[in-house]
């Protein structure tokens, strides 16, 4: 049986978990943690990924047929997986910046 609550609630945890391990890799790569700041950027992936297995279940259970109801916390899930999944590309981009900066004060 498909329970689509929960369904909702994964996607909502697993966005979230991404989007904050991408923010914490920002705040390592400010302390100039670069190996933990990657760690965390590798984390939020995978916390996207576990989210993405959700998204997946939803869209393969309606079968692209309008099955399922899109209620708005499934909207407001989405939208928190989509703002995980920017977060975590320019936490990257930063921290490339950031060490970028870091080398050329070093140098």
């Amino acid at each position: 049986m498909f329970d689509f609550e929960n369904c909702v609630m994964g996607l909502l945890v697993h966005a979230g978990e991404a989007r904050s391990c991408a923010m914490q890799a920002m705040q390592l790569a400010r302390e100039q943690q670069w190996d933990e700041a990657r760690k965390a950027l590798a984390d939020a992936d995978t916390a996207a990924r576990e989210a993405h297995k959700v998204q997946t279940a939803l869209i393969s259970e309606d079968e692209g047929s309008g099955k399922i109801a899109v209620p708005l916390i499934l909207v407001h899930a989405q939208d928190h997986l989509m703002t995980a999944m920017l977060c975590r590309d320019l936490a990257e981009e930063m921290i490339l910046l950031r060490e970028d900066i870091w080398h050329t004060k070093q140098g």
